[in-house]
């Protein structure tokens, strides 16, 4: 019989959470349990809740940064054993036999991939994600959380560090190269830590100044706020990435000319309305407007083997499950410095 454990719950677009239990599936042959310890809060999880990317399927719970302790392992587990650390992205399932698959790609699967939460499992039953005690995963989509990492910062790296990682590393930041990072939040603070210790130097670009003094601190050489037309004006060619990581409506031309020749505006923000640019503006460069999706499951254990390397983990605040309802506001009006994770041992349903 399938287990439950304590999660929140939302049913429906506007009810906000409620502490409740939810079920899973009993161990497959090649299942891990896992004992949840953090969930981070992605922006993902509340445009899907509030039905900002199309229909969900209620009841929800929703969350794709897992990060904990493996409790129980199925009998052809080899990968992992109970007590290890170890983490869940974005994907918890993938045909593994197509060419996106075995090119490291699982998030490309034509089956198509099964998502955390929100997604129709190859069995027909929906998935629900980490905002809950324990979860239920295949071994194949199950992460090792290096012992360098403490598993409430690494639990955000599951989504917002590969999400920065990959691009910067697909387009080449490193030494000697020149990486801008717009928006200054939950993607971006980890694009600039991520890309500072590849040896890029790095530029954040935001709308004012509010948050200079923390990008430096984070690891920028300096910050332009867009509301600066001289400042933009000034920094016209000089980026070899510019990684755009905000979900707002933002004028693509203006970051197209931020780029040297063949240099890349790469987003793995989602703005609402199509871009619009000039064909002459890319041609006149060879430059690249590009986009982003997360990363394989072995790029996603680079990620967090480099994370450990260089200690990178994500600035974070924990919160309750009481308050996760109140910090989805927090999120959305950009409060949160810079990931918000909940401690999963506060989830008491009644």
């Amino acid at each position: 019989m399938p287990t439950t454990t304590p999660a929140l719950i939302a049913d429906s677009a506007t009810s906000g959470f409620r502490q409740g239990t939810i079920e899973r599936r009993d161990l497959r042959p090649d299942d891990i349990r896992i004992a949840i310890a953090y969930a981070g809060i992605c922006h993902s999880d509340i445009h899907t809740v509030r039905e900002e990317w199309g229909p969900a399927h209620f009841p929800l719970t929703v969350g794709h940064e897992i990060a904990g302790t493996v409790l129980e392992v199925g009998a052809e587990v080899t990968r992992h054993c109970v007590g290890d650390r170890v983490g869940v992205g974005c994907l918890v399932d993938s045909c593994g036999e197509c060419e996106p698959c075995k090119d490291g790609m699982e998030m490309f699967c034509t089956k198509p991939a099964v998502g955390t939460y929100n997604a129709k499992g190859y069995d027909g039953e929906w998935t629900m994600g980490g905002y809950a005690q324990e979860v239920v995963v295949s071994e194949r989509m199950v992460l090792r959380i290096p012992d360098a990492l403490e598993l409430d910062v690494a639990a955000p790296l599951l989504c917002a560090g590969i999400t920065t990682y990959s691009p910067l590393r697909r387009w080449g930041a490193g030494t000697g190269r020149s990486v801008a990072v717009v928006g200054v939040g939950g993607l971006g603070h980890m694009g600039v830590k991520i890309a500072a210790a590849m040896g890029a130097s790095v530029t954040t670009i935001s709308r004012s100044d509010a948050k200079a003094a923390d990008a430096v601190a984070l690891g920028a050489r300096a910050h332009i706020a867009t509301s600066d037309p001289d400042a933009m004006r000034a920094a016209k060619g000089t980026f070899d990435i510019v990684l755009n990581t905000v979900s707002a409506d933002i004028p693509i031309a203006d970051y197209v000319r931020l780029l040297k020749p063949n240099g890349v505006v790469v987003n793995v923000g989602l703005p609402p309305s199509p871009y619009s640019i000039s064909p002459g503006s890319l041609i006149g460069g060879n430059k690249a407007v590009a986009g982003s999706s997360i990363g394989g499951i072995a790029e996603t254990q680079e990620m967090l083997d480099f994370c450990a390397e260089h200690g990178i983990a994500a600035t974070i605040e924990v919160v309750s499950a009481a308050d996760v309802n109140e910090v989805w506001d927090r999120v959305v009006d950009g409060d949160v410095r810079y990931r918000a994770v909940i401690d999963t041992s506060t989830i008491t349903p009644a």
